[in-house]
């Protein structure tokens, strides 16, 4: 294991745990922006929590039970992740992943873009990385009348199985089909 935060050269395991954990939360930014609950709920351990303040606590299945009301709010999302550090010590680890949460309100007349940190556990079991825990952090957020957007030519992006991501790239459109998302 690498001393802390300091630069020290990593071990191949170590590497390839660091690998595996930043995919984890690619995985999560991807499986919100397409509404994939199952995909979402796949990323969590059995008695992991989620918390999201007072929006939001409680198991995984809690919070993929909650994600479509929420979701509802939106027209379309996109979450980028800005930096991602993990501190990993054997099976568990924690990360602080900083994110930049673009939403379009579902009426499409403001964008919401909030700006904040995700304080994450991990555990891995049976030789796979999941959130044990999450939580958000919140630095503060932004709401503005949402810009006319030009459409001339351009897929729109949209939550859920029929964003244009799934004709497009046929391997991305087998798995969720094969997920049943």
């Amino acid at each position: 294991m690498s001393d802390g935060l300091a630069p020290a050269p990593l071990s191949q395991a170590e590497a390839l745990d660091r690998l595996a954990l930043n995919h984890l939360v690619t995985i999560y930014a991807h499986a919100v922006d397409r509404a994939d609950y199952g995909l979402i709920r796949s990323l969590y351990h059995d008695d992991a929590v989620d918390d999201h303040g007072a929006m939001f606590c409680g198991s995984p299945d809690e919070y993929v039970a909650w994600l479509p009301g929420m979701l509802a709010n939106w027209q379309r999302m996109s979450h980028q992740l800005t930096s991602k550090l993990f501190l990993i010590a054997g099976n568990s680890a924690e990360g602080v992943i900083s994110c930049i949460a673009w939403h379009r309100t579902a009426d499409g007349a403001h964008d919401v873009v909030a700006h904040g940190r995700y304080c994450d556990r991990y555990e891995k079991r049976d030789g796979t990385w999941k959130f044990l825990a999450r939580s958000l952090v919140l630095d503060w957020s932004e709401e503005r009348p949402a810009p006319a957007m030009d459409t001339t030519g351009a897929a729109l992006g949209r939550l859920g199985g029929d964003d244009p991501l799934y004709t497009r790239l046929p391997l991305f459109g087998a798995e969720r089909a094969r997920r049943g998302g």
